[in-house]
């Protein structure tokens, strides 16, 4: 398989036409090597229109959706990141291709095993990965200038919004099958936030412990 082609192609067929039109987004697609991060047994699907299953009831998300994620957060250089759900630590990597550092929580035991092996083997060393529930948060590193929850929630949760600096990006998969709301939620100020809802989809739902009165928006 000639992976180079298959990247371009994915760029360029698949989301591009999506608008994703911000080229440093494309360029970073570019750059970071997707067929690294996807288990050896789907590697023939790495730059499919698929999501890609990691075991666990997890997967990768369609590249269009992790596209379309990172043209909305706008990381830049300097920014603090926090994902929730690392999977395979593919997005983290393309989070701290744009940014100072990312802390990222994933729940299933080995899924952080297979993150931190994959991020070792590519030489990413501005990620933290470490096991638990991450609709908590990681507030003894806050506040974030984003946070992106990978899967879907019922509600965002307030302690993740208390999490944000003003100024700050969410980026959360909102609401049950058949029908999630892809949403982006800044603060503008200290407990006010405006609401963006910028396309619908569904993904699998996070694993959590938290109880449903932990969340909120």
């Amino acid at each position: 398989m000639n992976f180079e082609k298959a990247r371009f192609n994915m760029v360029e067929q698949q989301i591009r036409p999506w608008e994703v039109l911000d080229q440093n987004v494309l360029d970073l697609l570019m750059t970071v090597k997707r067929e690294e991060f996807v288990p050896a047994a789907h590697r023939e699907l790495a730059f499919a229109d698929v999501e890609i299953p990691l075991g666990h009831g997890q997967v990768m998300l369609k590249p269009v959706i992790e596209g379309k994620v990172l043209q909305a957060l706008r990381i830049a250089k300097g920014d603090s990141v926090l994902e929730v759900g690392t999977g395979s630590g593919y997005f983290a990597a393309l989070l701290a291709a744009r940014s100072e550092w990312v802390r990222t929580i994933e729940i299933e035991p080995r899924l952080v095993e297979l993150a931190s092996a994959n991020l070792a083997r590519n030489g990413v060393e501005n990620v933290v990965v470490v096991e638990g529930d991450g609709l908590a948060g990681w507030a003894e590193r806050a506040p974030y200038d984003a946070i992106v929850l990978s899967g879907g929630v019922p509600f965002v949760p307030q302690a993740l919004l208390e999490q944000l600096k003003v100024g700050g990006r969410l980026f959360a998969f909102v609401g049950e099958a058949p029908v999630m709301k892809a949403r982006l939620i800044t603060c503008e100020a200290e407990g006010r936030f405006r609401t963006e809802d910028i396309f619908e989809t569904v993904v699998p739902m996070l694993k959590t412990t938290a109880r449903s009165e932990h969340f909120s928006f």
